[in-house]
């Protein structure tokens, strides 16, 4: 529709363009049918995945650890929003929402707190164990996906929205909260409806979220010292451990532990001390630096590896460009990415845009409703 009216000698001209909400940031039953078509093509494809990971384990594990994890750390910093909405064990773990089969409850500020900080200590857990199992071994992937879709479902019978699981327990989600401070865009939210504050702060909501947004317990800020100091020597040391096809006692198997996490006291211990010195203002600043950090130091490594020109041969390997591609190539491409994360992460006033735009919030009727029967 194009309206007009004339004020004087001036005519203006208002464009009304065809709008995906309704009202108050709730999506019209158009955009959210696209969204489920979105949500569900993208679970099909975990799925297939999956399936690739029980039956036929060499693509499986091709398609899982070098092609889809590598894209996740840049989705996180430049539109986290569309992860949020389209991931496929979230897209699992809320079904007993939306089928309306969730008890619905609310987990108390502690309960929270400590949720978030076993998901670091699962993250710093799990990942080295790529090295020992996981990237050599289709059915132990799949086994380590599923185990999460069934404690994740199990939560979601229980508790309100993506409280407990995707703004909780998930491994990724200190990862996201890192990576997804100043993120390019935001996002009509996929998921909920209405908004039931069940989570506070809302990590999808609250514009330029970091790890230490939240610190009302020792548990908060325990976890958000240990993923914003400890990621990046993390993330170096893991780049330094070759994967193992036959770990035969403890201590090979203990040693692919022991660079990522002497990386991750190092740079936590560093961390620590900044955050001691700087003044507070420059506290986003510090945080946006190690977020960076991070997320460079990721592709500075993944980056070859995945065209052949790794640490290790063929761990990692996508497709083999060595032969293909000049030397030089790849360090350009490395320290332009790191750049280009920097630039994002640190240099990039922040936007106070928050990862997807939170919906209308619940009526006092509905609250009221949800408290009484839980």
């Amino acid at each position: 529709m194009l309206r007009f009216s004339q004020k004087g000698s001036k005519i203006v001209f208002m464009a009304a363009s065809i709008s995906p909400f309704k009202s108050g940031n709730q999506l019209s039953r158009g955009s959210i049918l696209i969204w489920r078509i979105v949500q569900a093509a993208v679970w099909a494809v975990g799925a297939t995945i999956l399936f690739c990971l029980l039956f036929f384990p060499s693509v499986g594990l091709l398609l899982f650890w070098n092609i889809l994890i590598p894209v996740a750390p840049a989705l996180l910093v430049v539109a986290i929003g569309v992860w949020r909405n389209v991931c496929p064990l979230a897209t699992t773990i809320l079904l007993p929402r939306h089928l309306g089969l969730s008890k619905k409850k609310k987990l108390s500020t502690a309960q929270l707190g400590k949720l978030n900080l076993i998901g670091v200590i699962a993250l710093y857990s799990i990942v080295p164990l790529r090295h020992a199992i996981f990237n050599n071994d289709g059915t132990a992937t799949a086994a380590l996906i599923i185990s999460m879709a069934i404690i994740g479902i199990s939560l979601g019978f229980i508790y309100e929205w993506k409280s407990a699981w995707c703004s909780g327990l998930c491994p990724i989600h200190p990862v996201e909260k890192l990576y997804g401070q100043n993120t390019l865009t935001s996002l009509p939210n996929a998921h909920c409806g209405e908004c039931m504050k069940c989570v506070t702060p809302c990590p999808d909501s609250t514009p330029n979220i970091t790890p230490k947004s939240s610190t009302k317990t020792i548990w908060h800020e325990l976890s958000g010292l240990l993923i914003i100091g400890g990621l990046p020597g993390f993330i170096w040391g893991w780049f330094h451990v070759p994967d193992e096809t036959h770990i035969m006692t403890v201590a090979a198997f203990l040693n692919v532990y022991t660079l990522p996490l002497a990386g991750f006291a190092t740079t936590l211990l560093i961390y620590w001390l900044l955050s001691k010195i700087i003044q507070a203002k420059y506290e986003r600043r510090l945080i946006g630096f190690f977020a960076a950090a991070g997320v460079s130091c990721y592709y500075w490594y993944r980056i070859p590896s995945l065209f052949g020109f790794g640490n290790f041969g063929t761990d990692g390997l996508l497709v083999n460009l060595r032969n293909v591609l000049p030397e030089w190539s790849i360090p350009a491409i490395t320290i332009a990415t790191a750049l280009f994360f920097f630039y994002l992460l640190v240099g990039r006033r922040q936007n106070n845009k928050s990862w997807v735009i939170r919906p209308p919030y619940a009526s006092k009727k509905a609250t009221l409703k949800n408290k009484l029967s839980a």
